[in-house]
């Protein structure tokens, strides 16, 4: 098989994709006889040939996908006039806490606000695919070590977290949020529209809505220190 033809099957399976697509998998294509470094090469192409268009092809934490550009946002926000739902300035908090200073246990989260948090507000993002638990500290109680996961990079527009915005030594808690918000909103525009040549079953921009689920009540949950004050939500359709 030529380049060219090379290029046309991975396209098309990026653009039928509903969900990022590892390079491993997009060997199977070819049944393993293009190597991971050949892949990556034609993919690179594939980038630099959709670089004038309104679409991209952008790699993240779980694989490569086309998306559309931030520029892009303003147009295709009148097809999606609803807005999206928000989150209390309590729930992007806890959610930045655990993304910088990850692994971190409930308990570390309520040192660091200083309140105690809501269960709810955790629970919120392990339902939809940003935080999980991957262990269990060693001391009394085996308190549960809460980390974000791919899905929430994915979500960012993100291949790691490397590329969250950087924080200074010493900055305070609040400084956290004020990150994690600004590394959303640069996601947001990346998630508007998740290309697919599905028009039966359109792609939900991958923040976990794929099963219809009610974001909006979640948004809702608020902390035991009373606030509740709004944050603009990370990055979703």
């Amino acid at each position: 098989m030529n380049t060219v033809d090379a290029k046309r099957v991975l396209e098309t399976a990026l653009i039928c994709a509903p969900l990022p697509v590892s390079v491993r998998d997009l060997r199977a294509l070819f049944d393993d006889a293009l190597g991971t470094d050949t892949v990556k090469g034609l993919l690179l192409e594939l980038q630099q040939d959709w670089a004038l268009r309104g679409v991209e092809l952008v790699q993240v934490a779980s694989g490569w996908r086309f998306q559309s550009r931030p520029e892009m946002r303003i147009y295709l926000d009148r097809l999606h006039p609803e807005k999206p739902p928000r989150y209390t300035r309590a729930a992007l908090e806890t959610l930045a806490i655990i993304a910088y200073k990850q692994p971190v246990t409930r308990g570390d989260i309520e040192d660091i606000r200083g309140v105690t948090v809501n269960s709810l507000l955790i629970k919120q993002f392990e339902d939809r695919g940003w935080v999980e638990v991957i262990g269990h500290r060693e001391t009394v109680g085996r308190p549960a070590l809460l980390a974000t996961t791919r899905q929430f990079l994915d979500d960012l527009g993100l291949q790691s977290l490397d590329q969250l915005p950087a924080m200074q030594p010493g900055v305070p808690q609040q400084d956290l949020f004020k990150a994690l918000e600004a590394a959303g909103e640069a996601g947001a525009a990346l998630e508007t529209a998740v290309v697919t040549a599905s028009v039966t079953a359109p792609v939900t921009a991958a923040a976990g809505e794929a099963d219809g689920a009610d974001a909006p009540q979640t948004a809702t949950v608020q902390d035991t220190d009373g606030r509740d004050g709004q944050g603009s939500l990370l990055p979703q359709v």
